[in-house]
């Protein structure tokens, strides 16, 4: 009885602790073992049992040492270690990037003043040479470049190559629909709208005649792109010849050139090759007009014509021509006032 009444006051000098009936619900040392009640600690309804026994779970702390040891892997034994553990090894990818041409030319030719009019004899036609032999030393230069990459690389064969491009080119521009594939490999993507501009909606009749002098090579350059491997090649390549040309619109209508009348033309094209590739080739890459060249004839332009009202301008005419005599009647008679004026010497009040 005395054990009892020790553990009834433990019990009411808890704090929190509620006693039923005068028996404590804590445990204590000296209780008995009948007296030793847990507490209950369940929810009172185990309708979500499973879910409150899922909040919480066991996680597994990652061994720090072995990461530490796994940074001092080789590229071999990290492959072996994710193989063993089955993780997929990542992969680094780049996306390739082709670079099939140029935007520019490099270091463009300049063409001469009177180029296909002065005679080598004259005194224009020497200052065309002197000039060419100026720029030769850096065009050998450039040359022996293009031949690391190409050994039998020769600059007249190379010219008369040109000449059939050139050729060819124009002839598949009178029907841009049906020879695009085939333009784009004679042509860079530089040049290709600017040569098929506008021709979706006019004609165009072109016809080589003969050349007048054999194509030459003029001008050659090179250079770099990102990489030092990675190089460009461009040529200028001088074509003196007869042509026809004649452009009609969409309505048939002749707008430039004819196709009877035969021209002489001097162009100097620019050819391109990426000759660090080996499937490069070469292409048209642009045209250069010198600035001492005069403007070309304009285009002659179809126009709506406007409906109009033949009386109304007739009436606007006659209602013009009567202001006119009108104003030329005052003019007359303010003149002949005039003299009054000055002859009498009086003001004359109208």
């Amino acid at each position: 009885m005395a054990t009892c009444m020790k553990a009834f006051r433990l019990c009411s000098l808890t704090r929190g602790t509620h006693c039923m009936g005068g028996i404590p619900l804590v445990k204590h040392a000296r209780a008995p073992l009948i007296l030793q009640q847990q507490s209950m600690k369940k929810h009172k309804t185990i309708r979500w049992r499973k879910e409150r026994a899922n909040k919480y779970y066991k996680v597994d702390l990652p061994d720090f040492n072995e990461i530490k040891k796994r940074e001092t892997f080789t590229p071999d034994e990290r492959r072996i270690w994710m193989k063993k553990e089955g993780i997929c090894q990542p992969r680094t990818f780049t996306r390739p990037m082709y670079i099939s041409n140029t935007n520019s030319v490099f270091e463009p030719y300049i063409p001469p003043e009177g180029d296909g009019k002065a005679s080598s004899l004259s005194k224009e036609g020497a200052g065309e040479r002197f000039t060419e032999l100026k720029e030769k030393g850096k065009s050998y230069k450039e040359l022996r470049k293009i031949r690391q990459y190409e050994d039998n690389f020769d600059t007249t064969s190379f010219a008369e190559l040109a000449n059939s491009i050139y050729i060819e080119t124009h002839d598949l521009l009178q029907d841009v629909k049906k020879n695009e594939k085939r333009l784009l490999e004679l042509v860079t993507e530089k040049v290709y709208p600017e040569m098929t501009f506008g021709l979706d909606n006019k004609t165009l009749h072109w016809k080589f005649v003969e050349s007048i002098e054999p194509p030459r090579v003029v001008h050659i350059r090179t250079n770099p792109m990102i990489t030092k491997d990675n190089v460009y090649a461009q040529m200028t390549v001088r074509l003196h010849s007869k042509q026809i040309l004649a452009l009609y619109d969409r309505f048939g209508r002749l707008m430039y050139g004819s196709e009877h009348l035969v021209k002489d033309v001097l162009d100097y094209v620019v050819f391109e090759k990426h000759i660090a590739s080996v499937y490069g080739s070469w292409r048209m890459h642009a045209k250069i007009i010198p600035k001492w060249l005069p403007p070309r004839e304009p285009l002659l332009k179809t126009y709506r014509k406007p409906n109009l009202n033949l009386e109304e301008i007739d009436d606007a005419e006659d209602k013009e021509k009567t202001d006119n005599k009108e104003d030329e009647d005052n003019d007359e008679i303010n003149k002949a006032l005039e003299k009054q004026k000055k002859k009498y010497g009086v003001e004359i009040v109208q």
